[in-house]
């Protein structure tokens, strides 16, 4: 059996490591040879992570096909979000939470897409379906990840199995999910140390939306007005970046943590499929969102449907 790389997607968030993590683990319990590895380095809270429960970092890589033949895809499907060169290698499987596209293969494969707040939440649900005991390290690391995704389950992609999972895990890791799930996401809010480019590249996806490459970048915080204290030289950040990678559109949300209502700063063009998605008119390049915290559910749908209108 030829080894197989699972990576989740560029700019990795916590998710997208912990996913990686785990079902690599899972695969291999199961009897695959499988490597968990990375399209990126860990953010600060993955750090934090990472270090709350000793636990290496993945292996960072920039193309597969020279090492295999066959990935496993994890917390994304999207060819725009994965590694460079994944139309020379074969998709064996994909495991996710997210919606499905421009995703296509030419052989059959294991695809499992549950509509949860997790891509961990649903690898946990892979882990009991198959009867394999998760250690508490990583039940540790899988709580982490869905802390992460739903926002210590405050964010809308909560669904009650997350609220589920996270108990369990908990138990299993033995941890106070609410005091450590707190700490964890206020680790990832050191931005003063961070460049610009670093702010907009640490949790960033790119969206084809009726042939416009749209950028959307997600800073989480506990004081928006820090951010904006940036706001020029966020700006020229994601106009350079709209230079060097081609994106039409430049999407900054900034995320308070803490009472759950962000910013949205607008860089390029067209900005009018902007204003139809959310009701309102760009100010200053700038759109408040209150009670807007997930990407998945909050921001992409209604803007994948004004491009489309």
């Amino acid at each position: 059996m030829s080894k197989e790389l699972i990576f989740g997607h560029q700019s990795p968030d916590t998710d997208a490591i912990v996913a990686a993590k785990a079902l690599s683990y899972l695969e291999n319990k199961l009897g695959a040879d499988t490597e968990a590895v990375a399209l990126g380095e860990p953010n600060e809270e993955t750090q934090f992570v990472l270090k709350h429960f000793d636990e290496p970092a993945l292996r960072v890589i920039t193309k597969a096909a020279p090492e295999v033949d066959s990935v496993m895809l994890v917390d994304h499907n999207e060819p725009q979000q994965s590694v460079s060169d994944i139309a020379d290698v074969t998709v064996s499987h994909v495991v996710d939470h997210h919606r499905i596209n421009n995703f296509n293969t030419a052989q059959p494969l294991f695809y499992r897409a549950e509509p949860l707040g997790c891509c961990s939440t649903v690898i946990y649900k892979m882990f009991a379906e198959n009867e394999v005991e998760i250690p508490a390290k990583l039940a540790g690391l899988m709580l982490s990840a869905i802390i992460s995704d739903t926002l210590l389950l405050k964010s809308p992609t909560t669904t009650q199995t997350d609220v589920d999972v996270v108990k369990d895990l908990a138990k299993i890791a033995g941890i106070d999910y609410q005091a450590y799930g707190l700490e964890m996401l206020k680790a990832g809010t050191n931005l003063a140390s961070k460049s610009e480019k670093e702010l907009i590249d640490a949790d960033a996806k790119s969206f084809e939306l009726n042939g416009s490459t749209v950028r959307v970048a997600q800073i989480n915080t506990v004081d928006l007005p820090e951010v904006f204290d940036r706001q020029a030289a966020l700006e020229a950040a994601a106009k350079a970046e709209n230079a060097a990678e081609g994106y039409d559109l430049f999407l900054i949300l900034a995320t308070n943590i803490l009472d759950s209502n962000s910013e949205l700063l607008v860089v390029g063009e067209p900005t009018a499929p902007v204003e139809t998605a959310f009701g309102k008119k760009i100010e200053n390049n700038r759109l408040s969102l209150p009670g807007v915290v997930s990407r998945k559910k909050q921001v992409v749908p209604p803007l994948t449907e004004a491009f489309n209108a």
